[in-house]
């Protein structure tokens, strides 16, 4: 049912994950965040019209200078928090996602874009959630949108972005290395192993890069592999119009409408090894089914 209620979903999504008393420190129970499906700001149209004048320009320069500065502020607090939880990984991993529940959403609220989430039943899954990705936005959504006690993906480098990697390992978020395939493979069962263990939740762009126009890139096999492996469901989440709102190289930020879809979990409990690329063109398939034809890819 759509209504108005962004506020509503937003202090839901932030204080829900400080109050819920179901979180233990050695990782026992994930914890659960309520939410209901909303809308954020609906949008008024699906069709898009750029503007790219001096104004619009001038417009994009100020959100992203105040982004920075709001990130700035939330990542220092965040940042002495996650020190004095050294010995506690695991809740290090429960602030990391609160830190992404405030941070996120303060961003996505300071760029203005009107957002539209669907399927917010599912949001709350013990599951591999993946993404597909076309902006930098996609990161905001995904650190505001995931659960608590969900881990992300990313290459080893991620350290070296300034502010959001030093936070990514202080939160104890996991690393591979790409650039060795057999040094991936490793980090994959390490990454398994981990969540297994401290019954989390993780978060994947299956596609391994940005797209430069907004279509879907090929999916790589990286979270079929996790799944064989920790037997958790997928829930895709779908991201459609965060290409238009912010590309990828550039600087100009639009007020384009953007729309979160949560599809339904896809049990993996009777997959096999044999069948790897099968499950790869299948989830492939959903978001090309999912995707407004602007998206999907050419071929």
């Amino acid at each position: 049912m759509d209504n108005t209620g962004g506020g509503s979903f937003m202090r839901n999504r932030r204080l829900e994950s400080f109050l819920d008393t179901n979180s233990t420190a050695n990782g026992k129970q994930t914890p659960k965040i309520l939410v209901r499906e909303e809308v954020v700001r609906s949008p008024k149209s699906d069709v898009y019209v750029e503007d790219d004048g001096w104004i619009s320009a001038l417009i994009s320069c100020v959100r992203i200078v105040v982004c920075f500065l709001s990130m700035m502020v939330t990542t220092f607090i965040w940042s002495l928090i996650l020190l004095l939880l050294l010995p506690w990984p695991y809740e290090r991993i429960r602030q990391g996602n609160i830190y992404g529940h405030v941070t996120g959403r303060m961003l996505m609220w300071i760029l203005g874009n009107p957002i539209r989430i669907e399927g917010t039943e599912f949001s709350n899954e013990r599951a591999i959630y993946v993404c597909n990705h076309a902006s930098p936005i996609d990161i905001f959504l995904m650190m505001w949108l995931t659960p608590t006690g969900t881990v992300g993906i990313a290459k080893k480098e991620i350290i070296w972005y300034p502010l959001f990697g030093q936070l990514y390992v202080l939160a104890n978020h996991l690393r591979i290395d790409r650039s060795n395939p057999s040094a991936a493979i490793q980090s994959m069962k390490e990454v398994a192993h981990a969540v297994v263990k401290n019954n989390l939740s993780l978060i994947i762009f299956p596609e391994g890069t940005r797209s430069k126009n907004g279509r879907l890139l090929p999916f790589k096999k990286g979270f079929v592999h996790l799944a064989l492996q920790t037997r958790l469901p997928i829930v895709p989440m779908v991201f459609t119009g965060t290409h238009h709102a912010w590309r990828k190289g550039g600087l100009h930020v639009r007020p384009a409408p953007i729309t979160v879809n949560y599809l339904r979990p896809i049990k993996t409990d009777d997959w096999t090894e044999d069948k790897v690329n099968d499950y790869v063109r299948l989830l492939h398939d959903i978001y090309v089914e999912n995707l407004p034809e602007a998206q999907r890819p050419l071929h």
